[in-house]
């Protein structure tokens, strides 16, 4: 992560309110996702009236969402991630390895890409323990104080060396990466830069790395590379990851390093076997629905910040690598628009021209043959707050919404594992004298609730009444909610007083809302889970 005084000057070509949007997504990450305004413009330097009107163009896009004073970022923004995540590959076609190691081993499982001189997490298999890994998918650590670091380093050019160098002397308490506790008494230059050197001559000799408790005390990791077959250069780094009251860094070593080499194989087995991805279709209309933004919020509506974010929708799966021409006729903006969007990116380090395109820069921008691609540095607009963001926590929100709007109570529940209970996980009550008092964690016999008879059933109807079935005065309605392979796996639930509403006017007067907040939740849902696993409780 640069420093201040050593990002260079942006182009005279680069979206100034693109930058200063970036730089609001990347505050709001660094501080777990919930900042306020006057907070947010401490952290950017921002005019307060620039701050505001950023949040609320975030907000029109559903990246962020207004919780009271504070802004805070939605599932929605993962979307910008997931295009990195999608066009990188590594994750749908190797998680499937790292999770089974992980079951096998009982430990936990990540893997790495390089991200300059740190280090940052595509995938996650982690364990329910009361000492567990922390880290999250997008988390930025630096190289030294890693195991998959030293190996990446065996690939660096003198210039990243040299970078490397100069990050060291600026930041040698590592403040940039809010991510690990911060050094309190930093080596000397001298002795950081000798033993990371070592231990990236030993990496290239034994292909393995050991992280002995570098980030903090008690972590332990041992990391293997996963090479390319194409170009038998990195791809990213496999890890099993541990403590030391379950083991010390040789036990890793001595114990799971031969497991783990043999999953990097069956890894770089799969990489070398899987066929070229097809392109999916690109999001459309996005040009058209910026400019009617716009039309109908005026000035607090920064449509240049819009179309810039945008861009990074463009890419995915079979997308990785797009030209100016490939992006302007994916968003429909304009060549010029989507060029300052490019040249923008470029400069915050978020779009790197490919390696087969690197030499036909231009002084004047990217010519319309000059291809880009994502870096990892896309997954610090807001990813890892939200990578472990949990259902009741996507449905909260969209039901506050719906018990505003029906003015009854709401909540969410789920299956229990044995199949014969619900358990509510989520709730938002209404405002009355007498309403239904069911507080997450409540357990309920599944047969006898419109929830649980929806989540009972192999092909459950659209929607589900009950009528004083499970307790007298009690008339409720009920939606499923699905996962992204369209399987039911929670029910959203309006309750109600008989006296309040007749059956059919719970249909007629409850259920557009109620399906509508249904869909809401799906599709921060679908969002959240292309590369997460979200717990249902």
């Amino acid at each position: 992560m640069p420093l201040p005084d050593s990002i260079p000057a942006p182009p005279a070509e680069a979206v100034a309110p693109l930058m200063r949007g970036v730089a609001v997504l990347q505050r709001l990450t660094e501080a777990n996702g919930v900042l306020s305004p006057s907070a947010l413009e401490r952290a950017t330097g921002l005019a307060r009236s620039t701050v505001d009107r950023i949040v609320a163009t975030l907000a029109r896009m559903g990246y962020v969402r207004l919780d009271g004073r504070d802004a805070t970022l939605t599932p929605r923004v993962m979307e910008l991630g997931n295009a990195y995540l999608a066009a990188l590959r590594l994750p749908d076609l190797l998680s499937g390895h790292a999770d089974a190691l992980a079951d096998e081993l009982d430990e936990s499982v990540s893997l790495a890409v390089a991200d300059r001189d740190g280090i940052r997490f595509v995938h996650q298999a982690t364990r329910r323990r009361a000492l567990s890994l922390s880290f999250r998918i997008g988390d930025l650590l630096p190289a030294e104080r890693t195991a998959p670091g030293p190996l990446f380093a065996t690939e660096w050019t003198a210039g990243a060396w040299r970078a490397w160098r100069t990050r060291r002397q600026q930041d040698p308490h590592h403040r940039g990466f809010p991510t690990v506790p911060p050094v309190r008494r930093p080596p000397t230059d001298t002795e950081a830069y000798q033993d990371f050197e070592r231990r990236t001559a030993d990496a290239a000799s034994t292909h393995y790395a050991l992280d002995d408790q570098l980030i903090e005390p008690g972590l332990v990791a041992v990391s293997v590379p996963v090479r390319d077959p194409r170009t038998a250069r990195i791809a990213c780094v496999a890890s099993v990851v541990s403590h030391t009251s379950r083991h010390t860094a040789a036990d890793l070593r001595d114990a799971l390093l031969p497991r783990l080499r043999a999953t990097v194989a069956a890894m770089e087995e799969t990489l070398r076997q899987a066929p070229p991805p097809a392109p999916g279709p690109p999001r459309s209309g996005l040009a058209i629905w910026t400019g009617a933004s716009k039309q109908e919020l005026g000035r607090e509506f920064v449509e240049s910040l819009a179309r810039g974010l945008t861009v990074l929708t463009a890419f995915g799966e079979g997308r990785a690598e797009l030209t100016l021409t490939d992006v302007a006729k994916a968003t429909g903006l304009a060549r010029a628009t989507a060029r300052r969007a490019l040249i923008t990116y470029e400069h915050l380090g978020l779009l790197t021209p490919t390696t087969t395109s690197a030499l036909t820069t231009s002084a004047d921008g990217p010519p319309a043959h000059r291809a880009f691609a994502l870096t990892p540095r896309v997954l610090s607009l807001g990813f890892p707050p939200l990578s472990r963001t949990s259902l009741p926590q996507i449905a909260t929100p969209h039901l506050r919404t719906l018990t505003d709007a029906v003015q009854e109570t709401t909540a969410l529940a789920v299956l229990t594992e044995p199949g014969d209970e619900i358990q509510y996980t989520a709730r938002v009550p209404a405002s009355h004298v007498m309403s239904v008092d069911v507080r997450p964690g409540t357990r309920l016999p599944a047969g006898r609730t419109t929830a649980g008879r929806l989540l009972l059933e192999k092909s459950p109807a659209p929607y589900t009444v009950s009528d004083e079935e499970l307790e007298q005065g009690v008339r409720s309605v009920a939606v499923p909610v699905h996962d992204r392979t369209g399987r039911v796996i929670a029910a959203l639930n309006v309750a109600t007083h008989v006296a309040r509403r007749t059956p059919e006017e719970c249909v007629a007067d409850i259920l557009p809302a109620l399906t509508s907040a249904a869909a809401h939740i799906e599709t921060d849902l679908h969002t959240a889970a292309r590369f997460t696993r979200v717990p249902l409780t």
